[in-house]
């Protein structure tokens, strides 16, 4: 009899479904430890945790396979790795820009994207920010890049590697705004005087798991299944609490 294994009562993994999400025997994840949401190094050292970790983690016990941390510092690298099939399995922000390639679940995570600016700025509120003269640091490829790429029609966008760069080029006067995840803004606050976030947010990140189009619509929906699973079990808010992270909340 061929060995099956169960994700939910109504959804089965079987060993076909084992072999197109971990080819190699081993599933792949993909971690970007540059989203402290997700992921962060220990500041002891050693591997890196995190709400993406524990999901990543349970699902290979799902599997029954053992599971590699695939660690990147940028959104966009870890984007980059699973499309290109060196991960198995990653963890992003959904949207249209990444869709080529890449099969996604619905968003188990909501984060909100806010904006960085001098104590000393005029600007009160984030719909000042897209006027002409206003430059806005980002990190490259992230989430917020992709969507304010779309969004803005006046500011120019100043793309930087990863978001210590793009709150460098705030403190050193090189842009007038910095955009990014408010978690992060708001820690940027509390390390230095000068700085303050912008009230409310100018997007939703929604954070989902991805895998390469190649593995097929079955094992999209196996892992749509399970995300929905750990949502609704209560499974995400607790690796939440467990992990302190706030400035986020599960989604619906």
């Amino acid at each position: 009899m061929r060995k099956v294994l169960l994700v939910t009562s109504q959804q089965a993994i079987t060993p076909a479904l084992v072999e197109a999400f971990a080819p190699t025997g081993t599933l792949r994840a993909a971690i970007n430890v540059g989203n402290p949401i997700l992921a962060n190094r220990p500041a002891t050292g050693g591997d890196p945790v995190g709400v993406s970790i524990d999901l990543a983690s349970e699902f290979a016990r799902r599997l029954g396979l053992p599971v590699e941390l695939v660690v990147f510092e940028k959104a966009a690298a870890s984007v980059e790795a699973v499309r290109g099939e060196q991960a198995d399995i990653g963890f992003f922000a959904i949207d249209p820009a990444r869709g080529e390639g890449l099969r996604f679940t619905a968003a188990y995570v909501l984060i909100e994207g806010s904006y960085l600016v001098p104590e000393s700025s005029a600007l009160t509120e984030n719909a000042q920010v897209d006027c002409p003269g206003q430059r806005i640091s980002v990190g490259s490829g992230s989430a917020y890049d992709l969507f304010l790429t779309r969004e803005l029609h006046q500011a120019e966008i100043v793309r930087l590697q990863g978001a210590p760069a793009a709150l460098a080029a705030l403190r050193n006067g090189e842009v007038e705004v910095a955009a990014g995840i408010r978690q992060v803004l708001e820690g940027e606050t509390l390390r230095a005087p000068g700085v303050r976030v912008l009230p409310g947010r100018f997007m939703v990140i929604q954070q989902a798991m991805g895998t390469p189009s190649s593995r097929g619509a079955d094992a999209q929906a196996l892992l749509a299944a399970f995300v929905q699973e750990m949502k609704a079990s209560g499974f995400v808010a607790e690796a939440m609490k467990r992990h302190h992270i706030q400035g986020a909340s599960v989604a619906p």
